[in-house]
């Protein structure tokens, strides 16, 4: 392999948001060369047949609502390079203990009645919810995907706010999801949904905002679904390299970038194995915080209060995921109303809430919070008829300091490994007897597995850092930056580290793409 001696621009990492980066310049003219350390690109968007050879398993990331609704991805028209969505049956089912369910469902009229089944007047209540978001969830959705400050989206949900309740309507939204439209509506089926998906981040139940995030993915759920890529999650990612690559940019894999050249306060250029490749215009990095501020770039060449700041950047939890080969669809306790893709594994909210106290005081949760997802049901190509792909995830603490459970100690070698996943197994078969007899192979990802397959996912953090208020915006990844720039010119943070983090949307990479852009055009092009 012999790399470019110089090119406009090198991003690094070939991730959701590198390969959005990559793309935009592409698109502007300029010569791009995609440097990714991993055999393949894709980052936390791969799938594989390691689990067996007839099953297609989602490596890390499976349901894409933020992808299917975000002007990024939508504007770069991957369908032209075989991007296809799946839907299952049913948004997200929640199974409880006495055998009933609980349904998100893509059609407003079923998931109203569902819920006005469960407590007279939460199905009108469920429709008027809708209804608001109609009016104001775009701009909103919008505005997370746009440069801090969101002006043009902010801008026009400003605008439609008075129509949803004005004021008293960004109260409910950053409320906690313990509180928000406790008044509107009467039963736990409602409260399960919110917490539920609340809780795919990790702002406590109980804090401000985290209203919010439950109801963007319910109420993308209602409105677009949770979909997935036909044929797999990696179909997503080989779209974009696809894509790329048809507007003239170049992919090298198996091809980790060591340093990032910095003379006289500006990026020149990359070293790469014994190589080195000069930029003209800009290096855009789709890399962990930790590993550009400090390891790409070393500390001497940065401001120091960088260091500083760095000391105090927080990871989201760690992630235990468990992949499943089924002989047959899973035997739930009482078949649900519609089949679901995503599903939710907890008996109560009140063990939600429990089970996100544990974490966050470092204990690894006795009966963990299951996510889950029924990859064939959603998507028949991923398996042989009359089998089930499927996963199961949950969070751990970064840092292990007790279990509630049992005797683990966060070391997760391969007997720690073994006794969580039965663990989480256990849960399963409490609403599916008799899962364990249908499984025909298991594979087990700790948070180590989990970073060794994408550095990104540092400790097996999904989000690139916390989505605490005091880490997001002008605070992401430290104080005073909130956008891609870096205190290096001609550097660009392009990673879920940088607002507006973690999901695959690609905002973060579009970002980095159109500063690169913007300061390109300022500056003439070196010869």
């Amino acid at each position: 392999m012999t790399l470019p001696r110089e090119v406009d621009a090198v991003v690094i990492g070939a991730g959701p948001n590198g390969l959005v980066a990559a793309n935009r310049l592409a698109d502007a003219g300029w010569e791009t060369l995609l440097l990714e350390a991993q055999p393949e690109v894709g980052g936390a968007v791969r799938s594989d047949r390691d689990v067996h050879p007839d099953f297609v398993t989602d490596t890390f990331s499976a349901f894409y609502p933020m992808g299917a609704a975000s002007r990024v991805i939508n504007g770069l028209h991957l369908e032209d390079f075989g991007l296809r969505w799946r839907h299952a049956p049913a948004v997200l089912g929640h199974p409880r203990r006495d055998g009933s369910w609980v349904i998100l469902h893509r059609d407003l009229d079923i998931t109203a009645s569902l819920l006005e089944a469960e407590h007279p007047g939460d199905g009108t209540a469920w429709r008027a919810l809708v209804d608001q978001w109609r009016k104001v969830g775009p701009s909103l959705v919008d505005a997370l995907v746009t440069p801090f400050p969101p002006l043009g989206p902010g801008l026009r949900a400003m605008i439609n706010l008075p129509r949803v309740g004005g004021l008293s309507f960004v109260r409910q939204l950053l409320s906690p999801a313990t509180t928000a439209f406790e008044q509107e509506f009467g039963s736990g089926a409602f409260r399960l949904l919110l917490a539920g998906n609340a809780l795919h981040a990790d702002i406590p139940l109980d804090g401000a905002g985290s209203a919010f995030l439950g109801l963007l993915l319910i109420m993308l759920g209602q409105t677009i679904g949770f979909p997935v890529p036909e044929g797999g999650a990696g179909r997503l990612s080989e779209a974009m390299r696809d894509r790329f690559i048809a507007h003239g940019g170049a992919v090298e894999c198996n091809t980790e970038v060591t340093k990032i050249i910095v003379s006289h306060r500006r990026a020149g250029g990359v070293q790469a194995h014994d190589q080195l490749v000069r930029v003209r215009r800009a290096v855009l990095a789709d890399v962990a915080a930790e590993h550009l501020y400090g390891r790409l770039v070393t500390f001497d060449e940065l401001p120091p209060r960088i260091r500083v700041s760095m000391a105090r950047f927080r990871r989201d939890p760690g992630t235990f995921k468990i992949d499943y080969a089924l002989s047959a669809p899973v035997p739930w306790l009482t078949p649900p109303p519609y089949a679901p893709g995503t599903l939710h594994i907890s008996d109560s909210y009140e063990e939600l809430l429990t089970s996100f106290a544990q974490l966050s005081t470092g204990s690894i949760p006795e009966r963990p919070f299951l996510l889950m997802g029924q990859m064939t049901t959603t998507d028949p190509t991923r398996s042989p008829n009359g089998t089930e792909s499927l996963w199961a995830y949950t969070h751990v603490p970064q840092r292990v300091l007790n279990d509630a459970g049992g005797k683990l100690t966060g070391a997760w070698d391969i007997d720690e490994a073994e006794r969580f996943a039965d663990r989480m197994q256990a849960r399963i078969e409490q609403v599916a007897p008799g899962f364990s007899q249908r499984i025909i192979a298991r594979r087990i990802l700790t948070p180590i597995d989990l970073e060794r397959r994408d550095a990104n996912l540092v400790g097996g953090s999904l989000n690139g850092g916390t989505a605490a208020l005091d880490q997001q915006l002008i605070f992401r990844p430290i104080p005073g930056v909130g956008r891609a720039s870096t205190p290096i010119s001609g550097l660009y943070l392009a990673s879920a580290s940088a607002h507006p983090g973690g999901s695959v949307h690609g905002a973060c990479g579009m970002n980095a793409a159109r500063a690169a852009l913007a300061h390109g055009w300022l500056r003439p092009r070196r010869a």
